[in-house]
């Protein structure tokens, strides 16, 4: 743990126990599905876009929390692949936004030594959000703080087929030089996923209430401990956080064996 707790979580809501979370259980790995964008914003009366504004706050709020607990790998959902069937405003919009957001963040992301990097095929996108992302990962690819991963234009059924392909193609590189086929084996494929090197999230976030992966991580989710919050992902924040690695450190994680 990078902070104190009471320093990380300094006005705590009654309903919840700070003693109770143990430093020693903390993942090194949480993934954020952010739902609820859309629906915020039509409660108050305003576009989407104006939903996915407020979301903001509730990303920044994630990453300084997660980096001051010590997590080591933040991911966050922040574009899928079927998200292009979204009116075309808004997928306008969230593109600049992305672009926008990581630019301006970027440096105190990289003053807070967290390393930026994106998993996803980002080739679709305009070369304004790109161009922001490439920028934020050569800025920061050398620190050795808290990785934010960034799932953008992400899809889990996309991914496992380029991992497919990709151990194809070894297989035949290898055949050709006379080196025979090799075993496919599960650390072959995984040489072909986008978070190949990342170990698997131990905690999977999904807010709005919802109980879908929604085409995320299908391979790295085999064993994540899958948390749903009720809160809307604007209104999500670090005690929303905390109350989600509470309900993860109570489960009784057995990995298929039977339990103490």
């Amino acid at each position: 743990m990078n902070k104190p707790l009471d320093y990380i979580f300094p006005d705590v809501p009654a309903d919840i126990d700070l003693s109770a979370l143990r430093a020693d259980a903390i993942p090194q790995h949480i993934a954020i599905i952010m739902d609820g964008n859309g629906r915020w914003a039509k409660k108050r009366a305003l576009n989407r876009l104006r939903g996915h504004k407020a979301g903001i706050e509730a990303v920044r709020e994630a990453i300084r929390c997660a980096s001051d607990l010590g997590v080591r790998y933040l991911t966050i959902y922040s574009f899928s692949t079927e998200n292009w069937k979204r009116p075309e405003d808004e997928v306008v919009g969230l593109m600049d936004l992305f672009a926008k957001t990581m630019l301006a963040e970027v440096d105190e992301l990289h003053d807070e030594h967290v390393r930026v990097m994106t998993i996803g095929d980002l080739s679709p996108l305009p070369p304004e959000t790109r161009a922001a992302f490439d920028e934020a990962w050569e800025k920061t690819r050398r620190n050795d703080g808290m990785t934010l991963v960034v799932a953008l234009n992400y899809g889990g059924r996309q991914e496992l087929l380029h991992a497919a392909q990709e151990c194809v193609r070894r297989c035949m590189l290898r055949a050709e030089a006379g080196g025979g086929a090799p075993e496919v084996t599960e650390d072959l494929l995984e040489q072909g996923l986008f978070t190949y090197g990342i170990p698997d999230p131990e905690v999977i976030v999904r807010t709005s209430g919802e109980m879908r992966l929604s085409n995320f991580l299908l391979w790295q989710a085999a064993y994540a401990e899958f948390v749903s919050s009720p809160v809307l992902w604007p209104d999500f924040d670090r005690y929303e956080l905390l109350r989600c690695l509470l309900e993860y450190q109570r489960r009784d994680r057995r990995f298929g064996g039977v339990g103490a």
